[in-house]
């Protein structure tokens, strides 16, 4: 236990005396386990539990004297146990808060008083008692020191044989049984986990160093180690550092973030307490989480690293092969002089040393090299990766990217299994079809949802034996062959052998089979083979899909009646499989319109009736991948598939009340969609399901088809009445980021109605919804500015945005990379600058700000284009603020814009145009920019708002003359009195819209006349 303790158990600090144990797994597996040890301690060794210690274990304990019952005498401040050692002094002694134990009787008895605190109450005693081990034994048992070994303990206790001698040999012998069986656990535990070495971090931060610098385009402003000093193992760190893992200390200072002061240890990188003012030494103690590796890091306390690593994708790739081959030179060397090495004493120092022999082993099978690509917040899940090959969807999941192929070492520990699995397969390849059929029954015992088992049959070349029993013409073995190759594909590794070695188009041809069982196991393998790109396109290739959507069919008899026969079932579970396999290969574009032509949505709908919950789940799954095309949403429109999906959202099946709200969420984008969900009832299921926050995927999903479905105003009138709003204000805290997407998304649809933005001011939204600006997720600040924007329409909810520097926030979103986060930002700031007190000093507070707006209208984008036009438009409603945009440079930029055929974009230029002619001699800078002449185009267009805009745009420009003659000359007059009288209803509301163009037509006619006198 004490070596455990020492070298395996994480703790905080560097220091014996002040270090904590962290709630860590690893930490967290130990307790556990020694938990177990004391608890059965009392029953298995009854005898050594009345072992007194020679000096108590002593710690502050949370336990209530009140707690303890029978065998205890018990006061208001104390406990003292009845049982007593032979000089009579009690074996447990509480004095709130400390405790004393004397022996293991005592422990195991309080750890079953302790109950639900136990893991606390171990983890009080460790942190205070940090050599346990030589306050139960005496120092001469001290199993902390180097000579600890099982026989020098017992040569100490024999010297002095006796039967307490006995039992304290006993248990010494149980308590270095259980050190062992803890540095066991340990040992599973730091192999699982990749870790770094010295010449790997060297290398990332000596390609940090050369990307780094003054300059906008740099990832970071500097990067340097603490310390000059290298020793020969590549490592910075002082040598009693190095005994922690710890490689180096780096200092670091990101664009947008202080320096930071980073650890770089075996186990990762994190943030360590930096230096100290006055000795300049550094804090030790962790600070934070521990990241796989420093880029991971820096990328998640800088989003300037996280930009420009993005935008240096390539450079970086490239200088990072080249330093990838002098370490891989350096690692073959350093492999052959291990191999050298190891022989002799050094083999038995690592067999003394256990834990060290296993994380030298780790270090040399596993040696991650650090690879420079583009991330976009992966966890966070809600970013989604571009990566289009061969036509195939950005559906694609996180399983597309194909895992490296991991092989074992021929000198690594392999467990018994391995063997026994080697010897199973030597039958497989020489034995007759019963020792065949034999060795697969054997081979099926194995707990083959191990990944040892699973690599084991790959390592011996039990893969091509399975895959070549598939072309067999005995059924038995392709079927115990497909029951194993079921199993395993769940590993991604053997998938990608599976496709490598040709089985998935013998495993389409199996789908033909009369057999049901065999296309049963054919489909349900095809179904964990095609998680990745390859191997769906491998099915299509060979024809898999029609296949697949021909075995839909084999259940339409069994689902009008509740099958009553084994044939009935079989056939369900035939179309069960043919629909999971379905599921998998959906996630390609091409293999979605294979499944559309192959007449798979008919078959889905009548599939979608059935009341079998296992069928229901993946037939959903495959509806959910594919209404993600318009094609799709069509089809499930004919098919009146809403109605079932709405049905099932009242199932108790969480895994498909998620996958019917996700299917809906697609389905939702059309207006008749939306409508169908109302009408068939669905609102309500979906309000109640919104209280049921314990499962975030289906949360994630609910909350997305309720944004969906609010964009309609009669369903938003339906959340009101089901007190949706409300529920959507209390999950805009301590969700996920896909929850709040869709929360934020749905708010923002609902609050264009003035009720719900009283509401949402009422039920405390503001607040959270401006927290949220601050952000990095795309889709996430898009939608919460929506929801802000759509706030501030209303005057006391645009009084609390301004409170909480909502509009500075919002303003600042101008500066994001991303155009849909700029264009949304700058639609939130016209309602905020419209409804604002003072807005124009409000404005003019944000130093920058209207230089920003200007400098957005060289933007290529169409949304941010308009959205800035609009806002433009409510500046310039201050003139001292349009004085400022106008020496910005406002006028010719706006002028360039004037061609253009988007009419979103027409009517908010024709607006700010109009706007921005109410200071000095703006008009006749517009007529000498070219911008009047298109700008008399915009009348041809069908959209009203944009003639009203126009109109207004062309009467404020016609009172400079040169641009009255521009406007006649371009046909205005005709076009003005066409448009505007003929679609005018009524003589006052002509007089009351078109006065402007009345206005501006005499001046053009007014000015033609005088025009024709002088020629």
């Amino acid at each position: 236990m004490g070596v455990a303790l020492t070298r395996s158990a994480q703790w905080t600090a560097a220091g014996q005396g002040t270090g904590t144990l962290e709630m860590t797994p690893l930490n967290e597996t130990i307790l556990n386990e020694i938990i177990m040890f004391v608890e059965s301690f009392i029953h298995k060794h009854p005898q050594e539990a009345n072992y007194v210690f020679v000096e108590p274990l002593e710690w502050k304990t949370d336990l209530d004297p009140s707690a303890f019952q029978s065998g205890y005498v018990v006061s208001a401040t104390g406990v003292v146990s009845e049982e007593v050692d032979k000089n009579g002094q009690p074996l447990l002694v509480l004095s709130v808060p400390q405790i004393q134990i004397r022996s293991f009787g005592q422990l195991s008895r309080l750890l079953f008083i302790a109950k639900d605190t136990k893991l606390k109450e171990a983890q009080a005693c460790i942190e205070a008692n940090r050599n346990p081990v030589a306050k139960i034994l005496g120092m001469d048992c001290n199993t902390m020191k180097e000579d600890s070994s099982l026989l020098n303990i017992l040569d100490k206790m024999t010297e002095d044989y006796g039967p307490e001698c006995e039992i304290k040999m006993k248990i010494a012998i149980l308590l270095k049984q259980l050190d062992l069986h803890l540095l066991d656990h340990c040992l599973k535990y730091i192999l699982l986990e990749i870790r770094l070495n010295p010449w790997a971090v060297k290398n990332d931060i000596e390609l940090l160093k050369r990307f780094s610098g003054k300059g906008e385009q740099t990832v970071l402003e500097s990067i340097e180690y603490t310390s000059d000093y290298e020793f020969s193992n590549g490592c910075r760190a002082p040598p009693w550092r190095q005994l922690h893992g710890e490689i180096c200390y780096v200092l670091v200072k990101p664009h947008d973030a202080q320096t930071l002061c980073v650890t770089c240890s075996a186990e990762g990188v994190f943030l360590n307490g930096g230096k100290t003012d006055t000795e300049g030494e550094i804090n030790y103690e962790r600070k934070g989480a521990i990241y796989k590796d420093l880029v991971t890091f820096l990328k998640d306390k800088s989003a300037k690293f996280s930009e420009n690593m993005s935008k240096q994708q390539n450079r970086f790739s490239e200088q990072q092969k080249k330093k990838d081959q002098p370490n891989e030179a350096h690692k073959k060397q350093e492999a052959d002089a291990s191999r050298k090495a190891n022989t002799g004493s050094d083999q038995s120092k690592l067999e003394k040393n256990p834990i060290n022999f296993g994380k030298n082993l780790m270090t040399k099978r596993l040696r991650p090299s650090l690879y420079w690509k583009t991330s976009v917040d992966s966890n966070d899940k809600s970013a989604s990766k571009v990566e289009e090959i061969d036509s195939e969807s950005s559906s694609e999941s996180e399983e597309d990217e194909e895992p490296p192929d991991h092989r074992r070492e021929a000198n690594a520990d392999l467990p018994s299994e391995y063997w026994q699995i080697q010897k199973v397969v030597k039958y497989l390849k020489g034995g007759n079809q019963t020792a065949t059929v034999i060795a697969l029954c054997s081979m099926k015992d194995f707990n083959l949802a191990q990944e040892t088992c699973q690599l084991a049959i790959r390592d011996v070349g039990g893969l091509e034996v399975l895959i070549n029993l598939l072309e067999t013409d005995e059924v038995r073995c392709k079927i115990g062959s497909l029951k194993i190759l079921k199993e395993i594909s769940h590993n991604p590794q053997i998938r990608r052998n599976i496709v490598d070695l040709g089985g998935l188009p013998i495993m389409v041809n199996i789908l033909d089979s009369p057999h049901k069982s065999l296309k049963c196991l054919a489909a349900e393998t095809i179904a964990n083979v095609a998680k990745f790109r390859r191997a769906r396109r491998a099915v299509r290739y060979h024809g898999g899909i029609t296949k697949l959507v021909a075995l839909l069919d084999c259940a339409q008899n069994s689902i009008e009646h509740y099958p009553s026969s084994l044939y009935d079932e079989k056939d369900v579970e035939v179309a069960r499989c043919g629909a999971l396999a379905l599921w998998s290969c959906s996630k390609s574009y091409l293999n979605k319109e294979a499944i559309r032509k192959a007449g798979g949505i008919p078959l889905l709908a009548q599939l979608l009736k059935t009341s079998h919950e296992n069928m229901l789940i993946p037939v959903v799954g495959t509806l959910q991948e594919c209404a993600s095309e318009e094609n799709y949403r069509a089809a499930i429109k004919a098919e009146r598939i809403i109605e079932n999906l709405v049905k099932n959202l009242n199932s108790e099946n969480e895994q498909l009340q998620e996958h019917c709200a996700m299917a809906i969420y697609q389905c939702a984008e059309d207006e008749e969609t939306r409508d169908l969900v109302r009408l068939h009832g669905g609102l309500k299921p979906l309000a109640s399901l919104l209280n049921k926050t314990d499962n975030k995927k289906r949360l994630a999903a609910v909350t997305g088809a309720v944004w969906k479905c609010s964009i309609s105003k009669e369903n938003v009138t339906k959340f009101l009445e089901y007190r949706v709003i409300e529920t959507l204000v209390g999950l805009l805290t301590d969700q996920p980021e896909e929850v709040l997407v869709n929360v934020v998304g749905a708010l923002g649809e609902c609050c264009q109605e003035y009720e719900n933005r009283v509401l949402v001011r009422k039920c405390g939204g503001i607040q959270p919804l401006v927290k949220l600006l601050v952000g990095t997720n795309q889709a996430l600040l898009v939608n919460v500015t929506k929801a802000v924007g759509a706030c501030a329409v209303e005057p006391e909810s645009m009084m609390i945005i301004d409170r909480l520097d909502g509009v500075r926030l919002l303003w600042s979103l101008l500066k994001n990379p991303h155009p849909n986060v700029k264009a949304s930002a700058a639609w939130a700031l016209c309602p905020c600058i419209e409804n604002a007190k003072d807005a124009g000093e409000m404005v003019r507070s944000f130093v920058g700000g209207l230089e920003l707006v200007v400098n957005l209208l060289k933007s290529d984008n169409k949304e941010v284009l308009a959205s800035v036009c609009a806002a433009i438009t409510n500046i310039a409603k201050d003139q001292e603020n349009l004085a400022v945009i106008t020496d910005h440079g406002v006028v010719p930029l706006l002028s360039k814009l004037a061609n253009t055929n988007n009419d979103k974009l027409r009517r908010h230029l024709a607006e700010a145009i109009s706007r921005c002619c109410m200071w000095g001699r703006n008009r006749v800078a517009f007529g000498e920019h070219k911008a009047v002449a298109p700008l008399v185009s915009y009348l041809k267009s069908k959209d009203t708002n944009v003639h009203r805009a126009t109109a207004q745009a062309l009467y404020q420009l016609s009172e400079d003359a040169n641009n009255c003659i521009t406007i006649h000359e371009n046909g205005a007059v005709k076009m003005l009195l066409l448009k505007h009288i003929y679609t005018c209803s009524s003589i006052e509301s002509f007089l009351s819209h078109e006065m402007g163009i009345i206005i501006s037509i005499l001046q053009i006619k007014k000015l033609a006349l005088r025009r024709g006198r002088n020629q």
